[in-house]
């Protein structure tokens, strides 16, 4: 290992990018240099043509979706020979391509050759389908032979429209469609009518798919019946605690205690069964907690304390509270009770203390989402009691240390920048630079080759057969599967994914996620640009700034076009039938769908520059009133006052609302970072 790090190190030398002298290897160097060149030549030559016959089969599939079949069967004529890693998908577009040109024989024989001459590829998958439009053998062939891959599932959605009387069929969405649509109203089917026909790892298939979902009733009823151990135990209690069936938690938390006493999900189950009882006996679960979990016992020292305080013992629930501090300075706890404290103080106008309750969150919690709120406010509060210097040491600090979050961006502000404001955002139109070029860490040499070409659903379905039998997916994989959701239009599990993978509690790879954050390929794909045309568009009819609308978008839908929220609201901006119906009249819209996503952002933009006119075009208040509606944002600024937005945004007493000004206003300013270079160039600065 020594010695090949020592070669390519010197290889730097050779080309230049590090210093010869600096690392000692000028003998190498010297020794090396007529060989190496020639491998340069090679390796470069090699990469140019690999690239070159990479962009004649980015050009003929652009063909074949201009339906050019003509013009793409002479760009893929022999290309399988020169780009060998991609044949199988090469002879899979040569069939479409035949097949535009209504000839069939040539497309049936040429997609036959695929499943003779690669049978093991997923681009089978597809052949088979194409295959199967005249004979349903073929769709069957692919049903075996390849469940996992989308293809097959559109196969599937295909026979239940024909039939939805198939269990089998839709047993095997349930395990491997879960981002599908329409994949919950499968699966009510399934439990309701073929209940007797599942076995245990149907009903685990099924209890994931509704967890996912947060129809948690039902998915504690499934994982009931899933094979038994503590994550699947946990769940269904936890699923009838949500939904406040009360006596069916306890006995599943009884379960878990009893059956798994040491497992992790136990020390959940300790401190959420403790809610559900008396007091005194809350306390017995909790002390089980702290004894047997660490990861739980500042949680658990926490509730400890309320429940102590209920039965008039503050000296003890003072204890409970400080043992936090001094055992657990690190946990989230520690966290969130320092700043409970600096709150109460902040109210009380001794700014001072609260600065100090502040600091070791700053220090010790730099994780924890309240890092960066503690970070900002010491800015705040150091202005207050006229300490400029170390206001701005605190706003830079904030910037520096938590970049992409919402207190990031008011630090900004409040150093000047120019980046917009509560009362200017509206109006600017900053420059826009989106790349449409990711490099997806995991996966195949063949998967990021189809990934680089366009080939983005060929490349999906490669994917997904490379990790089907991978019991846990590298963080590598984890990524690039993601990135894949979102690049298949799959938003919402993509972003939240990616999210998740950002904050992954995982000491083993706590570098790995680290270095992954740094990168700007995972900004780039948390904080996606799709529909960007229409947002651009109806963004500047309304003279709205479109990164605003693009994070408000995000903030409503995660960008999925067809969502619909249990209020009713529809579509990428979340319009309500009747705000569409008034919106659509003004507009002189006749037909029109909010599941349509043009039609959507045409709605949603002409209320959102709405909401900005009832409000002087103040950016914070309209966007509180998309979400809360105009009368009870009217209502808080007669009752707080616009003194100090910050302190406002701190007051709005619907922690929906203020979570959500405050995600919307983040997502901006993280958009600003991934697509506008001066505000990248500022920040890098810092």
């Amino acid at each position: 290992m020594l010695e090949r790090f020592s070669s390519n190190t010197c290889l730097f030398a050779l080309l230049g990018i590090i210093s010869v002298g600096t690392l000692g290897c000028t003998d190498f160097v010297e020794h090396q240099r007529q060989g190496i060149g020639t491998q340069l030549q090679i390796a470069i030559a090699a990469s140019d043509s690999l690239a070159g016959q990479r962009a004649i089969l980015t050009n003929a599939v652009d063909l074949i979706a201009n339906n050019q079949g003509k013009q793409a069967l002479q760009k893929l004529d022999s290309l399988e020979d020169k780009y060998s890693v991609l044949a199988p998908y090469i002879l899979l577009k040569r069939g479409q391509a035949y097949d535009l040109e209504l000839n069939r024989a040539k497309a049936r024989s040429t997609w036959l050759k695929l499943v003779e001459k690669y049978p093991d590829s997923p681009a089978v998958a597809d052949a088979f389908y194409f295959l199967g439009q005249e004979n349903y053998d073929y769709w069957d062939q692919a049903i075996a032979k390849f469940p996992q891959h989308h293809r097959t599932h559109q196969i599937i959605w295909q026979l239940l429209e024909q039939n939805p009387d198939q269990p089998q069929l839709m047993k095997i969405l349930v395990k491997f469609a879960a981002d599908d649509n329409n994949i919950v109203s499968v699966s009510d089917r399934l439990m309701t009518d073929y209940s007797s026909q599942l076995n245990a790892e149907d009903w685990q298939a099924l209890g994931d798919i509704y967890w996912t979902k947060w129809k948690y009733d039902k998915a504690a009823k499934a994982y009931a019946q899933a094979p038994r151990n503590a994550r699947h135990l946990y769940r269904t209690a936890r699923g009838y605690h949500l939904v406040k069936d009360k006596k069916a938690a306890k006995n599943y938390y009884r379960q878990l205690i009893t059956s798994y006493p040491d497992d992790n999900f136990t020390g959940w189950g300790l401190r959420r069964f403790a809610t559900l009882v008396d007091n005194k006996t809350g306390l017995q679960y909790l002390d089980q907690a702290i004894a047997k979990f660490p990861k739980h016992a500042p949680q658990a020292l926490i509730a400890k304390a309320e429940i102590l305080d209920k039965l008039n013992s503050p000296v003890s629930a003072q204890k409970a509270r400080e043992q936090v501090l001094t055992q657990y300075s690190s946990s989230d706890a520690a966290a969130e009770y320092r700043w409970s404290v600096a709150s109460k103080k902040a109210k009380a106008g001794n700014f001072l203390q609260a600065w100090q309750w502040s600091q070791p969150i700053v220090v010790n919690n730099s994780r924890h989402s309240l890092a960066p709120k503690a970070a900002f406010w010491i800015g705040k509060w150091a202005k207050k009691l006229g300490h400029a210097q170390d206001a701005e040491q605190a706003f830079k600090t904030t910037l520096a240390n938590f970049p992409h979050s919402y207190y990031a961006w008011r630090s900004a502000i409040a150093l000047g920048w120019d980046v917009g404001d509560f009362t200017s955002v509206r109006h600017k139109q900053p420059k826009i630079v989106t790349s449409s070029v990711l490099n997806p860490p995991g996966g195949s040499q063949v998967f990021r080759e189809l990934y680089k070409a366009g080939l983005s659903g060929e490349a999906w379905g490669q994917f997904q057969l490379e990790i089907s039998d991978q019991d846990e997916l590298s963080l590598a994989d984890q990524f690039t599967q993601g990135v894949m959701r979102i690049s298949q239009g799959k938003n919402l599990r993509g972003i939240n994914q990616l999210y998740a993978l950002g904050n992954l509690d995982d000491p083993e790879n706590s570098q790995q996620i680290t270095d992954l954050k740094n990168t700007p390929e995972y900004w780039q794909s948390l904080y996606p640009f799709p529909f960007e045309e229409n947002i651009l568009k109806f963004s500047r009819d309304r003279n709205l700034n479109p990164l605003l609308v693009t994070s408000l978008i995000r903030q409503e839908s995660r960008f999925e076009p067809q969502i619909k929220s249990s209020a009713g609201a529809l579509g990428l901006m979340q319009v309500i039938p009747p705000t569409a119906k008034s919106v659509a009249q003004q507009l002189g819209l006749r037909d029109y769908s909010l599941t349509n996503p043009k039609d959507n952002i045409k709605i949603g933009t002409f209320y959102l520059d709405y909401t900005h006119k009832k409000y002087n075009n103040n950016s914070m208040l309209a966007v509180a009133s998309y979400n809360a509606g105009p009368n009870a944002v009217a209502r808080w600024v007669n009752r707080y006052g616009l003194a100090d937005e910050d302190e406002f945004v701190e007051k709005i007493p619907y922690a929906e609302t203020k979570g959500y000004v405050e995600k919307v206003f983040e997502n901006y300013w993280n958009y600003l970072q991934v697509y506008n270079p001066q505000v990248r160039k500022m920040l890098q600065n810092i």
